[in-house]
């Protein structure tokens, strides 16, 4: 008997990734996504994605998707609030689930987090990627021919000009030694469009960059529909 399990969907990599490893492990069925959005920006915390793109993948993904609404920089209370909601939600749509996986790689502090809010809120975390050297992942990713985008560069880390960059091989050159192949330190985020868990690929234009709060460079990606009056 398989068991249902939400993801934690940022709309990059390492969410496509965890979302791989999942549906090949037949003891496990995801059932829906679950993303942190802003509704000030209308666009996916963090990373900067259109609340349009992400709806685009979770069509071209065939899962529901369920969003936690967030102002920017919302204490942990107000997010517990927020990601319960989204949670609640989601097991109304989809019946029972007690799992929510995440696609963190390594870093012990974040998975505490989670560990902590996962006890607070009640349900299970599930880590399908955790430990796996993130210069293979990275490589898995593109050699299976997902196409993705750099959206959010943090240009202390990493020069502003990979915003917008696409994720491939000539990127990952480029890539200073100090930076992890994943961005598991926050160097950048990305934004998954085509590959082999999407039923059609997410035709996007790159747009224009803007730096915010003095540090990170955000490239905007959009549906053609997106930029029509």
């Amino acid at each position: 008997m398989t068991r249902p399990v939400l993801l934690a969907w940022s709309g990059g990599k390492d969410s496509t990734l965890a979302l791989a490893a999942l549906r090949a492990d037949p003891a496990m069925r995801v059932v829906g996504l679950l993303t942190s959005v802003a509704p000030a920006f209308d666009r996916i915390s963090i990373h900067g994605v259109r609340r349009s793109i992400l709806r685009a993948q979770a069509a071209a993904l065939e899962l529901p998707v369920f969003e936690a609404e967030l102002a920017p920089t919302p204490s942990n209370e107000v997010y517990d609030i927020a990601w319960a909601a989204a949670f609640k939600s989601a097991q109304a749509q989809v019946g029972p689930v007690a799992h929510i996986a995440y696609g963190d790689l390594f870093l012990a502090d974040i998975r505490r987090f989670r560990e902590a809010q996962a006890q607070r809120l009640g349900y299970t975390p599930v880590f399908p990627l955790w430990g796996r050297p993130t210069p293979a992942l990275a490589r898995q990713f593109i050699a299976a021919g997902y196409e993705a985008y750099l959206t959010c560069v943090d240009t202390t880390q990493l020069a502003s000009d990979f915003a917008g960059r696409r994720f491939d091989l000539d990127v990952l050159a480029d890539f200073p030694p100090t930076v992890d192949a994943c961005g598991e330190h926050g160097e950048f985020h990305t934004c998954v469009v085509a590959g082999p868990l999407f039923t059609r690929p997410i035709a996007v234009l790159v747009g224009e960059r803007v730096r915010r709060h003095e540090r990170f460079e955000y490239c905007d990606l959009a549906l053609e529909e997106d930029l029509c009056p």
